[in-house]
This record gives C-alpha cells, sequence and structure tokens, in this order.
C-alpha cells in the first residue's frame, strides 16, 4: 500500500506516515496542494489523505485538479466537520472525509475500507444495459441514450452498488456502510444528496431508482 499524505502540519504527516508503516505500507509526504498535484502527475499512488485548509493550493482545489487525470481514492482531513464542506468534498470526487482531531487509528480503517473498495470495482468486468442506460464497470463509464454522463467517483460507486444489489431494498444506513465505509461519519442526508445528484445525470433513467419511503431506495429495472 502507497499512500500520499498532504498537510502543512509536519506533526501530523509524521504521525500518520508511522501508522502506514508499521502496516506495511510506504508513504511520501507533500505540505500543500501543488506539491501534491505534482507528486500525483509523477507516481501512483494507493490513496491520497487530503487535508483542506493549506497555503499555495487548498485541498478542495488539489482534488479537483488530480481527479482530471488519475482517479486515485481520496480522503479529505479538515478541522471543518460542516457538512456544506463535506458535500463539496464529495462532489468533487473525495471517496471519504475525517474530521480533524482524528484518531489514526481510524483514518487507518478508513483507509483500508476505500482501497479495498477501489480494488474491488476494479474485479468487475460486466457491461450491462437497462434500455438506452449503459453501464460499463471495468470501464467506470456510464452511457445515457449513447452520450457518456460525466459522475464523479462517488456517483459511479453509488450506481455500481445499486446494480450489483438489483431489486434489494437498501436502506440509508446500508447504504452509508457499504458504498462510504462501515465507519464513515454521515447522515442520511449524505445519501439523499448523492442520489439526488445521480438521478440528475441518469436523467430519464432516473426512473430505475426507486425510493422507499422511510426507508431507502431501490434499483428496478
Amino acid at each position: 500500500m502507497k499512500v500520499l499524505i498532504v498537510d502543512d502540519e509536519e506533526m501530523i504527516r509524521a504521525v500518520l506516515r508511522e501508522y502506514v508503516e508499521f502496516e506495511g505500507g510506504s508513504a511520501d509526504e507533500a505540505q500543500d496542494g501543488m506539491e501534491a498535484v505534482k507528486l500525483c502527475r509523477e507516481n501512483d499512488y494507493d490513496v491520497v489523505l487530503m487535508d483542506v485548509m493549506m497555503p499555495r493550493l487548498d485541498g478542495f482545489s488539489a482534488v479537483k485538479e488530480i481527479k482530471k487525470y488519475k482517479n486515485i481514492p481520496v480522503i479529505m482531513l479538515s478541522a471543518r466537520g460542516e457538512e456544506y464542506d463535506k458535500l463539496f468534498g464529495f462532489e468533487l470526487g473525495a471517496d471519504d472525509y475525517v474530521t480533524k482531531p482524528f484518531s489514526p487509528k481510524e483514518v487507518m480503517a478508513r483507509i483500508h475500507a476505500v482501497t479495498k473498495r477501489s480494488a474491488g470495482e476494479r474485479r468487475v468486468g460486466d457491461v450491462v444495459e437497462y434500455e438506452g442506460l449503459k453501464i460499463d464497470m471495468v470501464g467506470r463509464s456510464v452511457y445515457v441514450d449513447g452520450e457518456k454522463a460525466e459522475l464523479t467517483p462517488k456517483e459511479y460507486e453509488l450506481l455500481f452498488y445499486f446494480v450489483r444489489n438489483e431489486g434489494i431494498a437498501l436502506t440509508r444506513e446500508k447504504l452509508l456502510s457499504d458504498v462510504w465505509g462501515y465507519d464513515f461519519y454521515g447522515d442520511d442526508r449524505t445519501v439523499d444528496t448523492h442520489v439526488k445528484m445521480l438521478r440528475g445525470n441518469l436523467k430519464s433513467y432516473r426512473k430505475f431508482i426507486v425510493t422507499l419511503r422511510g426507508l431507502g431506495y431501490k434499483f428496478e429495472a
């Protein structure tokens, strides 16, 4: 496991690096967003731990730039725990969001959850079609009436999870557990917001994601 730790506080980088190496992984460090973007261009990482508030280039801007050319799982680190900040991070393509102060053990658990999901997705090779909706699992591509839909990484994960569990009623708690990670800190609004964004991108095929009042959702074609 190779991790990029991005934070302007040297002590935080040192502690996280120690935990990564203790579990047999390796870590590179960056003290701002610009350095992180440069390292991601030059190296391959299994996950990036990205602080939000940094000099030169903030974490949100760095994630947006990195996601343009590499689909690396990203876990945001921030002292700002407002829901708006979390949802903004997810919309940019972040996979998880940890609020400071945090336990290094918690961060490691989230790293394992994110990398496990990422590896699992790479093993899926199905291409499925529902009317004019084409979903290429291995290529991480979705086409709506022949036109490629631009989804965030989390929207891809959510849609793929729905498809794999077609016809099964999924509670919001189940979606939080399996799509965001078993220990993800969030609430029902996080799921509802992402479902709303996903439905918007699926256009007329939003009909396949059925709302189960008081429970959650179900993918039904």
